[in-house]
């Protein structure tokens, strides 16, 4: 691990960082300079001449990389990157609770928990970071992009563990609710299992016959809406990718609005006018610091409609 960055967190992430590979032997001078480095690792991602001249790679002091710098080996640099532009995600992130150890929100659909790939800003983590404050913000479970619905973060590094071995040990009931189509001959409620995987670069899972099972939901109706359709509540046993999604479908029930179950109808990542149909609507726990019982409801109700930035509760 790096030692402690000399820059500060922007837009709420943390900078990138880097390090000059230890002089090998058979080769004592592999680079002329800390510029001739720079190029030949991050060249192809970003202008490293106008990084260089902007002062925006830096040591551990502080100061900044100089292009003609003699190559120094085992070496930290560190820098942040451009961003590209992101369409706003409609909706608020209600803070359903806060303290010292955890923040409890509650999503709305299409917002992305932890910045990666085409959502950067447009993420709980970096959003929330800058509201509340809180440079070390950082979820402790999962919960999809086009989910909506209650997601529990710490609030420092130093919380992590304990809250996150409670969801690893399944020690945390979760409870969603989907709004789906109503199938008459569907004897509910009804426990799926079976064994489910997903590839990397694929959209969809897939589940997997002859193997062990390896995801568990528990499925039952609750209210029906209009004459065919109905709001089913789905509590799941364990936490694979897309494993409600995957067991609607598998009942023929798909969930309203998924983009992926049964086809893929490749949605632009800006269009939120359809959200998906699942609510993270309950968290129950015993918090594994001070023992004391918790429980958290979604400010949220199905049917879910697109949002416009407004509280849609109001």
């Amino acid at each position: 691990m790096p030692p402690r960055s000399p820059l500060p967190q922007r837009h709420g992430l943390d900078p990138a960082w880097m390090r000059t590979p230890d002089l090998d032997r058979t080769r004592p001078d592999p680079w002329p300079s800390m510029g001739a480095w720079l190029t030949e690792r991050v060249s192809e991602f970003l202008d490293v001449g106008a990084f260089l001249a902007a002062g925006r790679f830096v040591y551990e002091s502080g100061d900044p990389v100089v292009g003609d710098d003699p190559y120094r080996p085992h070496t930290f640099v560190w820098f942040h990157r451009d961003l590209r532009e992101e369409a706003s995600v409609p909706g608020e992130i209600h803070v359903v609770h806060r303290d010292d150890r955890v923040v409890v929100i509650d999503k709305p659909a299409f917002l992305s928990t932890i910045p990666r790939g085409r959502h950067v800003r447009q993420s709980v983590v970096v959003r929330l970071r800058a509201e509340l404050g809180l440079p070390e913000l950082s979820p402790l479970h999962r919960l999809d992009r086009v989910t909506s619905g209650l997601l529990i973060l710490a609030t420092e590094k130093r919380w992590r563990a304990p809250y996150q071995t409670m969801f690893q040990r399944g020690e945390v009931t979760k409870v969603y609710r989907a709004l789906a189509p109503v199938r008459a001959d569907l004897d509910l409620p009804v426990t799926v299992r079976n064994h489910l995987a997903k590839q990397r670069g694929r959209m969809q899972a897939e589940v997997v016959p002859g193997r062990p099972p390896n995801s568990e939901s528990l499925i039952d109706i609750e209210s029906t809406v209009g004459s065919d359709h109905a709001v089913y509540r789905l509590t799941p046993r364990t936490g694979r990718t897309h494993q409600l999604r995957m067991h609607m479908f598998g009942l023929g029930i798909p969930i309203v609005g998924d983009p992926l179950y049964p086809n893929v109808s490749g949605v632009e990542v800006d269009d939120f006018a359809l959200p998906l149909q699942l609510l993270a609507s309950d968290l129950a726990f015993t918090d594994p610091i001070d023992g004391r019982a918790r429980r958290f409801e979604s400010v949220r109700r199905l049917p879910l409609r697109a949002e416009t930035g407004l509280d849609p509760h109001s």
